[in-house]
């Protein structure tokens, strides 16, 4: 199908989805939960609608605290020249999905400049509708939207791919990269190749964690050996660098605000906390040494970015942000308090109850974080906790990265 036939067929599926009809051919399945978004939210499909763009100051700053200056040189060395190549332009925005680089040809640039497309423009969805920028930003997904499949018809004659970027060290999306210009410029392949590149810049990212990891290894190996009793050095996310007295674990969860001093962690119980040069020193009180017992549990889902669980518990409360696969795993225990098995789960998230395998490793990552609540055989909340879910105002806002059968059927209200 050539591009003017495309162009056609996809207004044709975005004026019926508007007007509440049926088409022939029904939207992609990105696409259409993009659209029932924007109207739920009563965006306006004829409206190009901006907001203001960020000074160049506060533009600049936000380019030297973000994650993705790391990556910057791998996103140019690999798309640039591509782009100007195809007549394209790369861009790349922040998590909120403001434009802080975009590089390419000049004259797509020029074009970019008509439809807002520039530096520190907001071009998150919710404002101006589904697009390549904002759109991986709500899913968490790569997305191609070609022209139609904007919900503002003033896009229609862009076609973009954007795939999101995650921080291995944190699981913070840190941002997305993009690719975009005029319809005649459109190739099945961009989606392919922008999403590479987004998995190499995580590479990158992982590559340079593993370095830093090194450097506080290094620094940490002559403390740990003088030392008795249990004690991790980690880095400010909570990875190990080197251990003592126990077993190589996963992540340490720690407290947003680390101070150096005692401090009750979920998975140690009390510990003494001391600077380390890129991490922290933690010795565990053996005296206390198991965490004590969860009272309450709150799983925060309210928020499509940031979906948490938050701890209460004897000695305090703690909060642990939730990467969207564990935010689905623990959303479908809290629905099943009688608990899932490895099948179940992943009839629920995969609608194959085969792969048990890859729902198992998800589920042991988790248990590292919140053993003292969950329980296993089968996977459950443990009886005693009690469990509050929080979801989004809106059903159809619940978990909008997730592709899972179950998420999907209560997005519509089925349960």
């Amino acid at each position: 199908m050539d591009t003017v036939e495309a162009t056609r067929l996809l207004k044709g599926v975005r004026d019926a989805a508007l007007s509440g009809r049926r088409p022939a051919v029904g939207p992609r399945a990105d696409i259409s939960e993009s659209w029932e978004r924007m109207l739920r939210n009563g965006l306006d499909p004829d409206r190009d609608q901006r907001a203001g763009v960020l000074p160049l100051e506060e533009i600049e700053r936000r380019r030297l605290t973000s994650p993705l200056v790391e990556v910057l040189p791998v996103l140019r060395e690999s798309l640039v020249s591509i782009a100007e190549a195809a007549q394209h332009i790369m861009v790349v925005a922040d998590a909120e999905g403001r434009l802080l680089w975009r590089e390419g040809s000049a004259a797509v640039l020029r074009k970019g400049d008509s439809h807002g497309f520039v530096l520190g423009a907001d071009w998150n969805e919710g404002l101006v509708g589904t697009n390549g920028v904002g759109t991986p930003l709500v899913t968490r997904r790569p997305v191609q939207v070609h022209s139609a499949e904007h919900f503002v018809s003033s896009h229609h004659a862009w076609t973009c791919a954007g795939a999101p970027i995650t921080d291995p060290r944190d699981g913070r999306l840190i941002g997305v990269v993009d690719i975009s210009g005029p319809l005649s410029t459109m190739h099945p392949a961009t989606l392919t190749l922008v999403t590479s590149i987004a998995r190499l810049a995580e590479a990158e990212l992982r590559n340079r964690h593993f370095a830093s990891l090194d450097r506080l290894r290094t620094v940490a190996a002559p403390l740990l050996a003088r030392l008795t009793g249990r004690a991790l050095a980690v880095d400010v996310n909570g990875w190990p660098a080197a251990v003592i007295g126990t077993a190589p674990s996963g992540r340490l969860s720690l407290p947003k605000a680390v101070r150096a001093g005692r401090l009750w962690l979920p998975s140690l119980g009390m510990c003494t906390v001391e600077p380390l040069p890129g991490g922290w020193l933690v010795r565990a009180d053996e005296e206390n040494a198991e965490p004590v017992a969860a009272g309450r549990v709150v799983l925060d889902l309210s928020r499509p970015r940031q979906p948490s669980v938050t701890v209460h518990g004897a000695s305090g409360s703690w909060a642990h942000e939730l990467s969207p696969r564990h935010a689905e795993l623990l959303y479908f225990l809290a629905r099943h308090r009688d608990g899932r098995t490895a099948a179940q789960l992943a009839q629920d998230v995969f609608e194959d109850p085969t792969r048990t395998v890859t729902v198992r490793a998800e589920m042991s990552r988790l248990r590292r974080h919140l053993a003292q609540i969950l329980a296993h055989r089968p996977y459950r909340f443990a009886e005693e906790v009690e469990v509050e879910l929080i979801g989004p105002e809106h059903p159809g806002e619940l978990l909008p990265h997730s592709t899972a059968p179950a998420v999907r059927g209560a997005r519509r209200g089925r349960v």
